[in-house]
């Protein structure tokens, strides 16, 4: 009996779990681990069949085999261990079989941990040789540990020769680099930055950042390194970069600033646009201009654009308007006169135009209207770039631009005889067509609220328009172009004390507008024209799709094309209810 409590001490005492069955899987050993691991005290075990208390032992299959299991992983609950089985045999029979547990719960939370310090390891080899920089660390004692590809690069110096697990002040001191950054972070406790020369020539930069522990102590030194020379060509090239990018900013504020300080010109038709393209284009050279369209559509503006964006921007803008001078009058106003030449002149004479517009841009408006006469008398001018003044001998040379204007087909005239060909092809060498107010509906909007502001700025009032209004001036034909539009508001502004213009207010009827409720969009602060027609365009465009049932039906009413309502669906990301 003593024998048998001394061996049950013995297997208690054992760290590991033991477990034994009979040839009938009965179990007749189970000390004192194998009932901490399995959670099950030995009086419900001891005596009982093996798979009633532990069916996934495996013991069972281990005594009709008679074979041993070795290093079998068995999971009990958060419990994980390994389990070697073997046979219990006596002669040549198997009388039972011992299962052996072994808690390696401990040994699989740091085979786990390992492999998570592996993957930061190798992690943080990614992370240091896709550094284009170079990179040195070096520990608390100054010995470098490792330098990445980068290191090797910048320096010169291949990995015989880097240093690597050397101390820095043997590399300083056998000359290998000038002077030391680790030594200096190491002795200040702070990130030190110098430029340093390395035995193969090159000058670097090197910053040293000090890595501290948990009492503050300096662990690791990491030193970054650039190349000075690759330093110094970037700071050259960014340098050059920003020059030119300062030129390129200065000349287009310069260019808009021209553009928009002309507050006239206002446009957003993809027409009108071509038109600016070649103001642009046409201001830079001294070329005659040829401005044609209809009355009202903005030629004097035009003129007076390209004056503005050419090098005569400081030069005199003069114009006149060759049907509103009696012809015995036209000749003296365009080239002037000597003192005595008629009856009338004054004394001391009078210059010209053509002489007070010296170095600047000359507009002869209604050109169409000039009597042939003088038509004869300006092509000469043009041609030989002088003046002959009324009664003078002696002609004076002037430069100026001549830009021309006219509501009438110049060639037709030319097919009538009513206007010198000669003189035309002379006045045609760059045309300029501006198209009327009706064939360009885009700009109506912006030249209206446009208008709006300016008219309320001027009497003080803060009038708005209802959109119906709007859409009611995109469909009017507009005979009188720009210049009725600009009359029409400035009178609806004055005539009506409302303060939100309405269809009512309108001289003209529109019977084609929609009459739904209206949207009032109120300008309370100066914004772009393009971002204010944006916002028209898409409280239009929702109120219209919300009304009609199809696009082709709300593209009919905002008299527009169905391909312009589905860009502009698309633009605004729209969707039709």
């Amino acid at each position: 009996m003593s024998w048998f409590n001394e061996l049950e001490e013995v297997l208690n005492a054992v760290h590991n779990g033991i477990l034994a069955i009979d040839v009938d899987e009965k179990v007749t050993i189970y000390n004192s681990q194998a009932e901490r691991m399995l959670g099950v005290p030995a009086v419900k075990v001891l005596g009982k069949k093996i798979t009633d208390v532990l069916p996934n032992s495996g013991l069972p299959a281990v005594l009709t085999s008679g074979k041993p299991q070795f290093g079998q992983k068995l999971e009990l609950g958060e419990l994980i261990t390994v389990t070697n089985r073997t046979p219990i045999i006596q002669g040549n029979k198997v009388i039972g079989a011992i299962a052996v547990f072994q808690d390696v719960s401990d040994i699989e939370s740091l085979a786990a941990e390992l492999g998570h310090v592996k993957e930061l390891n190798k992690e943080f080899e990614a992370i240091l040789e896709s550094s284009y920089d170079g990179m040195g660390i070096i520990d608390s004692d100054g010995t470098l540990l490792r330098v990445n590809t980068s290191y090797e690069r910048i320096t010169g110096l291949c990995k015989h020769d880097n240093g690597v697990g050397r101390n820095v002040r043997e590399l300083q001191a056998d000359g290998t680099v000038s002077q030391a950054v680790a030594l200096l972070v190491l002795s200040q406790k702070k990130p030190v930055t110098i430029k340093q020369r390395i035995k193969t020539g090159k000058e670097i930069l090197i910053t040293g950042s000090p890595v501290l522990d948990e009492q503050g102590e300096i662990l690791r030194v990491v030193c970054n390194i650039r190349d000075m020379t690759e330093l110094n060509l970037l700071r050259e090239r960014i340098e050059n970069t920003v020059q030119q990018n300062i030129r390129y900013a200065h000349e287009i504020k310069e260019l808009r600033t021209k553009l928009w300080q002309h507050e006239e010109f206002i446009f957003r038709s993809a027409s009108m646009q071509r038109v600016f393209k070649l103001i642009v284009r046409v201001a830079h050279v001294n070329s005659h201009v040829l401005i044609t369209g209809e009355s009202g559509v903005g030629k004097e503006i035009v003129a007076t654009l390209i004056h503005e964006l050419s090098p005569r921007v400081n030069g005199p803008f003069l114009q006149i308007n060759c049907g509103a001078i009696p012809e015995n009058l036209l000749e003296s106003e365009l080239f002037g006169y000597e003192e005595g030449a008629f009856t009338g002149a004054r004394g001391g004479g009078k210059k010209g135009i053509f002489e007070l517009c010296e170095g600047g841009t000359l507009l002869l408006d209604e050109i169409g209207e000039m009597p042939m006469n003088m038509q004869v008398k300006l092509l000469r001018v043009l041609q030989q770039q002088e003046v002959l003044r009324v009664g003078a001998a002696k002609p004076i040379k002037f430069n100026v631009r001549v830009v021309t204007a006219t509501n009438k087909d110049l060639e037709e005239m030319v097919a009538q005889h009513s206007f010198r060909a000669d003189l035309f092809y002379r006045l045609n060498v760059v045309p300029i067509h501006l198209p009327p107010l009706r064939a360009r509906p885009d700009d109506i909007i912006p030249l209206a609220i446009h208008f709006l502001e300016g008219f309320n700025k001027k009497y003080g009032s803060n009038i708005r328009f209802e959109p119906e209004v709007l859409l009611a001036f995109e469909r009017h034909p507009w005979p009188g172009n720009v210049r009725e539009l600009e009359n029409l508001i400035e009178r609806m502004l004055i005539m009506n004390e409302d303060e939100i213009l309405t269809l009512k207010h309108l001289p003209f009827t529109e019977s084609n507008v929609p009459k739904h409720q209206a949207v009032i969009i109120q300008v309370n602060e100066p914004m772009p024209f393009e971002k204010a027609v944006e916002m028209l365009e898409i409280e239009l465009l929702r109120k219209t799709l919300q009304a009609y049932p199809t696009i082709r039906q709300a593209a009919k009413v905002l008299g527009v094309s169905h391909p312009t309502v589905l860009r502009k669906i698309q633009k605004y990301k729209l969707i039709p209810s």
